[in-house]
């Protein structure tokens, strides 16, 4: 888990496009976001695509990014995704790394 206080901890917003429904994308989106230490929460859109948050220290983020661009779960098929709001935080404003739905 990161230092809910510590420097360089960053936020950032995400969507994910292509096949990413019905994969357990959601399911290896937290698995990999715990893995990485990081908080956050994901969940399905009506639209087909995939947002969340991410919330930790900036290069596990960079890491969880880039993760989520080009890998995703193993059936998913990613065409794109897009980051936005991205911004530096004092503490992380979550708990866990969850699903909502």
């Amino acid at each position: 888990m990161c230092d809910p206080a510590g420097p360089g901890l960053v936020s950032v917003d995400f969507e994910v496009f292509g096949y990413v429904q019905g994969v357990c994308f959601r399911m290896y989106t937290e698995e990999q976001g715990l893995r990485l230490g990081l908080v956050g929460w994901v969940k399905n859109t009506p639209s087909g695509t995939v947002v969340g948050q991410v919330q930790g220290p900036a290069a596990q983020v960079e890491e969880m990014k880039l993760w989520l661009s080009k890998e995703g779960s193993p059936s998913s098929r990613i065409t794109r995704a897009s980051f936005s709001n991205q911004r530096t935080i004092d503490r992380v404003e979550l708990s866990g790394f969850r699903t909502r739905f």
